[in-house]
């Protein structure tokens, strides 16, 4: 063999040993087709004073059917059950502050023109019972209603203190005075939001669960509260609920047979969350299977621009 011949032999080996080399000792290239996430999971709380108590005995519900919840919206009583929720602490601690609530810890009378109460307690509300001052320290990011009385729009509030968007989202139009933030007055979140299916869609959630609790509107008014609520009760019957259309699934506690201030009826409220929430299972796991299957169909590199957004 010449030497010419001999020499193109040797760059050549010396060239495939080097690639050789390179391909032994390359850091594995992760597989474009990996398994598409889950569906990330929201639940939309609306109001209803002291039956929102029933939305822990839908939360416990999807607790033990180990169903995450990824984001959480509340309006009214159901923001001050999704701070307790997020907040970590564990559900029967938060039913015996349910159990142990009245009127007293939340508002006080105080007649004047804009309202017959005051909300102002709320305030300290987090962090007093549930030792959380801000969004920023749930553990599951949260969106609280209220209604911004000069526009009628929804107002969402997603960060910085709990106490005045709590208030904003609980002060009931004709009990409790509106509630100033930034210059904007405020009133109770289920004017514009009952259930603020929107604000949790808009967090990012693929499946929204929405829980409504409809007023007592069987019993005979006994103070203006009553008259108050069963009043709004019946508007909020005949409105064009949008949210009901946006929603994947439905959960509604059959809790018209309690008062706004049946504190003490907790574990009747927390059975009757219970009860609801077990029937709509087979429509929460449906639209769950549902949407990770749309996910899995997704091409991967849309699946992944998806995911960013």
């Amino acid at each position: 063999m010449k030497k010419r011949e001999k020499k193109k032999v040797f760059n050549w080996l010396q060239n495939a040993a080097e690639k050789m080399r390179e391909f032994a000792y390359a850091e594995p290239v992760p597989s474009a087709a990996g398994p598409p996430r889950r569906p990330r999971i929201g639940v939309a709380l609306g109001g209803g004073f002291a039956r929102g108590i029933a939305h822990l005995g839908v939360l416990n519900v999807l607790a033990q059917e180990h169903i995450p919840v990824d984001y959480l919206g509340g309006t009214s009583a159901g923001a001050m059950l999704a701070i307790a929720y997020a907040s970590g602490h564990p559900l029967h601690v938060i039913e015996g502050q349910a159990r142990a609530t009245r009127f007293k810890d939340f508002g006080n009378w105080k007649l004047s023109w804009m309202g017959l109460a005051s909300n102002q307690k709320l305030e300290h509300y987090p962090r007093k019972f549930l030792g959380v001052s801000t969004f920023e320290e749930l553990k599951i990011p949260l969106a609280i209603a209220a209604t911004d009385l000069a526009s009628g729009q929804p107002a969402y509030f997603r960060s910085g203190p709990l106490g005045p968007a709590l208030r904003a989202s609980c002060a009931y139009p004709g009990m409790f005075i509106p509630v100033e933030l930034d210059g904007r007055m405020y009133v109770d979140g289920f004017l514009a939001a009952p259930v603020p299916v929107e604000a949790v869609r808009a967090m990012g959630a693929d499946v929204v669960i929405a829980v409504f609790l409809e007023a007592a509107n069987n019993h005979k008014p006994a103070s203006i509260v009553d008259v108050i609520g069963l009043s709004f009760a019946i508007l909020q019957r005949h409105a064009d609920l949008e949210w009901r259309a946006t929603a994947d699934v439905i959960i509604e506690p059959s809790v018209r047979n309690f008062l706004w201030d049946d504190f003490e009826k907790t574990s009747e409220l927390m059975h009757s969350g219970e009860v609801a929430a077990r029937a709509a299972l087979p429509k929460i796991r449906a639209a769950i299977q549902a949407k990770a299957e749309a996910l899995a169909a997704i091409p991967i590199p849309d699946r992944r621009a998806k995911s960013r957004q």
